[in-house]
């Protein structure tokens, strides 16, 4: 009976992410078709940071397959892709514990302690919101500063929480509680090597960049007449994809991250070119989560069963 309602819960929470994800699309291409902009599609172009963001998660993947073998445990390079990319499908449900949960129950399927995937996923989490924060302070924080006033307070304070929250799950008591209140385990939980967070801080800072690349490249293949340079790109694309990520309940975050993109950009390249520019962004990422997924689809039984 048990196995039954998990295998339900699981069904109507794919069920879930199809919607959330096809209904999305649909709205957003109609809102985007009704814009009064001149619109020539460049194929290359965008097929080009389509490519972009799959080799990004392609780093993001050895990172993460590095970060489990500094605490041991070590996957093929295949197997790795297989748990990151159909865990990181948890991100188009509401709340950010899905992906994380995800990705314990199938790499210990593959042998992978829970506490060693989880405690991995949250330090890369923590990673990637620290580098992020660095780089939109780098690159984009004068044109979010000049929309929001205290926008630079606001960074900052999330780039010292970052350093504070990475401190502290580097150390075992902290984390042995997180993981133990996240997975149930009661299993002694250790640090890293430094080879293996200073790989995940180097991947997550050019992952950044890739990110910003992808957002030039598509607006270069859709909207021509829009200049754009890398920086801006790379700021925008990083503050909105950080605000996404810290409004929890935001399934993907959906709607916020296209806010951002329009708060930063409207003053340099017009308002309706910034919301056709983040409406577009956001069916190119999940284009791309589609065509990471395609390879690992007769994994999806897998990932569905009981996970006893």
């Amino acid at each position: 009976m048990h196995s039954r309602w998990w295998r339900g819960l699981q069904w109507a929470g794919g069920v879930l992410v199809v919607a959330f994800v096809v209904r999305y699309v649909v709205s957003n291409w109609a809102q985007v078709r009704a814009q009064p902009i001149e619109w020539r599609i460049s194929p290359t172009l965008v097929a080009s940071s389509l490519l972009l963001v799959l080799a990004t998660y392609g780093l993001l993947i050895e990172s993460w397959r590095r970060m489990l073998a500094g605490w041991g445990p070590r996957l093929p390079w295949s197997e790795a892709a297989r748990v990151w990319v159909l865990s990181s499908m948890g991100k188009y449900l509401p709340g950010k514990v899905w992906a994380i949960a995800g990705m314990a129950m199938l790499a210990r399927r593959r042998g992978v302690p829970a506490w060693a995937a989880t405690a991995s996923a949250i330090l890369l989490q923590v990673v990637s919101i620290g580098t992020g924060a660095l780089l939109v302070g780098l690159t984009g924080i004068t044109s979010l500063e000049a929309r929001h006033p205290g926008s630079r307070a606001a960074l900052f304070g999330v780039l010292a929480a970052s350093i504070a929250a990475l401190a502290a799950v580097l150390w075992p008591p902290v984390a042995r509680r997180l993981v133990g209140l996240l997975t149930g385990s009661g299993e002694a939980v250790t640090s890293p090597s430094l080879g293996a967070i200073g790989f995940g801080i180097g991947a997550n800072a050019l992952a950044w960049v890739a990110y910003g690349g992808f957002l030039w490249l598509l607006a270069r293949g859709v909207l021509p007449q829009v200049r754009l340079d890398l920086a801006e790109a790379t700021g925008a694309f990083a503050a909105s994809y950080i605000a996404g990520l810290l409004l929890l309940f935001a399934p993907g975050g959906f709607g916020v991250r296209e806010s951002v993109i329009v708060w930063m950009l409207q003053d340099r390249i017009g308002l309706g070119n910034a919301a056709a520019l983040a409406a577009v962004s956001r069916i190119g990422m999940t284009v791309a989560d589609i065509l990471a997924a395609l390879p690992f689809l007769r994994s999806f039984k897998e990932a569905v069963r009981d996970p006893a």
